[in-house]
């Protein structure tokens, strides 16, 4: 049984969400945050030193971060190849790759960013500001440019990569930023509607 160390308000929503695509059994170990700082609490560093969310534990498999928890569980259980494809075919799992790892390793940062200058209210750093002014448009122009194309991120189908890429539409709605990018807009709207992110949704209490 896979165990999800699930740390609310936050990415591993979209953990929960992979696992209900690949139908697999799972318990959810729940965590909530302090409120005042909105950091995770001691409570989950007993499952990782770090205290970051999502952490899976698969028999005596312990794993963080979410694009290697990603990859793991698609290696592991997609056996018919439904959300990744085959690895015969070196230059489709290339594009896979390569997207599959996009959301954290370069789309995440600049909206990090801008969620850190909400909070800093009417005197952001200039520098980070200035950062995500640019950086912003350009991974969300990216993402609207390709989606205008494809229904998905890989073309006609959903497969593992359209989760994270979802995960970064969902940070520029809630910063008010996804509104300009409407082929985008319209990817998210459309994958909040699979019935595994309701089942996610409700199981998580997001």
């Amino acid at each position: 049984m896979i165990t999800l160390h699930h740390l609310r308000i936050g990415r591993s929503i979209f953990t929960v969400w992979l696992l209900e695509e690949l139908g697999l059994d799972y318990e959810l170990k729940v965590y909530h945050r302090n409120p005042e700082t909105f950091r995770s609490q001691d409570d989950i560093k007993s499952a990782t030193p770090l205290g970051k969310s999502p952490t899976i534990e698969d028999d005596d498999i312990l794993l963080t971060e979410s694009g290697a928890i990603a990859s793991y569980l698609v290696d592991r259980y997609d056996t018919g190849n439904t959300l990744a494809p085959p690895r015969s075919d070196w230059k489709a799992w290339a594009e896979y790759q390569r997207w599959l790892h996009y959301p954290e390793g370069s789309a995440f940062l600049p909206l990090f960013l801008r969620m850190l200058q909400a909070r800093e209210g009417d005197n952001p750093s200039p520098v980070f500001k200035g950062f995500a002014d640019g950086e912003v448009p350009l991974h969300l122009g990216l993402l609207d440019k390709r989606l205008a194309e494809m229904p998905y991120i890989l073309g006609d189908n959903f497969q593992a990569p359209d989760i994270g890429t979802t995960y970064i539409a969902s940070m520029a709605e809630r910063l008010g930023e996804l509104e300009p990018y409407r082929h985008l807009k319209a990817y998210y709207d459309r994958n909040m509607q699979r019935d595994a992110w309701k089942r996610a949704k409700e199981r998580a209490v997001e």
